[in-house]
């Protein structure tokens, strides 16, 4: 198939979405796995994509009116600061354990999405509090536009525990999925490891290939 280009992909995400009645901002997660569903290789995410699958990322972030993700995955992948001027993005925590000194909250683009029972001194950083003992996430995104005004569009990056918590809390508007042509084996995690039972109809919105054999798929909720 032809190769996508960064006109074609942004055409491709660049889709209206919208805020919720009750205020929270639409939720896609962007994922990317191997043909038997692992979402990692030696414990991370990076090696199973390329040049396409990276260019997907950059542009989900770039339309994005805030990026959420999981503690685990910003340690993992040592996250920095957005490339967007005043992009902020949310680390959901249950416990508080997150170091701030790195520069992602040093820059003042992170804050911290966790339930009241988390040990965070707010002096340091902005912190969106949810539940009591542990988080409730739906809670918090609808009150992500008390702290970012106007916010339609969340861009949640994983790993696989928040995709868990989002679907099975009814929080996935939309899936961005790009399958990587290899087998990995092993025990990686899968897509949204530890979800409740649950069968949420998804639409294929589109499918696209690129010349090295990588699909970028996006599915929105029925």
């Amino acid at each position: 198939m032809q190769r996508s280009t960064v006109t074609q992909i942004r055409e491709a995400y660049d889709t209206q979405r919208h805020p919720h009645p009750d205020g929270r901002p639409w939720v896609g997660v962007c994922m990317v796995a191997s043909l038997d569903g692992s979402v990692v290789v030696n414990g991370a995410s990076g090696a199973l994509g390329n040049p396409t699958d990276q260019q997907v990322l950059a542009t989900l972030r770039g339309l994005a009116d805030v990026i959420i993700v999981g503690a685990g995955t910003v340690r993992a992948e040592g996250y920095g600061p957005p490339k967007k001027a005043g992009q902020r993005i949310g680390v959901v925590t249950n416990s508080g354990a997150v170091d701030l000194g790195t520069e992602l909250f040093r820059s003042g683009a992170g804050f911290l999405i966790a339930p009241e029972s988390a040990s965070v001194d707010e002096r340091l950083v902005d912190v969106i509090r949810a539940g009591e003992t542990s988080l409730d996430l739906e809670a918090a995104l609808a009150l992500i536009p008390d702290l970012i005004p106007d916010a339609v569009f969340a861009h949640a990056e994983g790993g696989p525990g928040l995709n868990a918590s989002l679907l099975g809390a009814g929080l996935l508007d939309e899936l961005n999925l790009t399958i990587s042509p290899r087998l990995v084996g092993g025990g990686g995690a899968r897509l949204t490891v530890g979800a409740p039972a649950t069968d949420q109809p998804m639409e294929l919105a589109h499918l696209l290939a690129d010349d090295d054999g990588f699909v970028f798929s996006r599915w929105v909720r029925c």
